[in-house]
């Protein structure tokens, strides 16, 4: 396509820009700052982990939504169970771009409770 005798310019990008990229440290940040506070004064309640763990989950997406992971699909999943002093593994497997596509997770426990939340961030080509 041709526009005045010059080729109009592709905005087909298959890397993100150095500003829009996935910061591990400040996504990191994010939840660690979201699971404090909305989990300090928490007590496990089997009744309410379902309601608090998609409230956290949205709570972290809203907040990372502002750091303009432009063009990143971003996925979070939060684990909520009952601190007895047992251990827990939590694992995820996904098919991405090395290059271009990240997570980071955080851990936060009291004496009731303990929970993991991961982000994805997939970056849209």
């Amino acid at each position: 396509m041709e526009s005045s005798g010059e080729a109009a310019e592709s905005t087909y990008t298959i890397r993100p820009n150095f500003q829009h990229k996935f910061k591990g440290a400040l996504v990191k940040e994010c939840i660690r700052s979201v699971l404090k506070t909305e989990l300090a004064s928490k007590q496990y309640d089997p009744e309410e982990v379902g309601t608090l763990s998609r409230s956290l989950s949205q709570t972290i997406l809203d907040q990372l939504k502002k750091l303009g992971f432009h063009r990143y699909k971003l996925v979070v999943q939060v684990v909520l169970g009952e601190q007895r002093g047992e251990g827990v593994k939590v694992a995820a497997r996904c098919l991405w771009d090395a290059d271009t596509d990240s997570y980071m997770q955080d851990v936060y426990m009291n004496d009731s409770l303990f929970c993991v939340a991961a982000v994805f961030g997939c970056f849209y080509y």
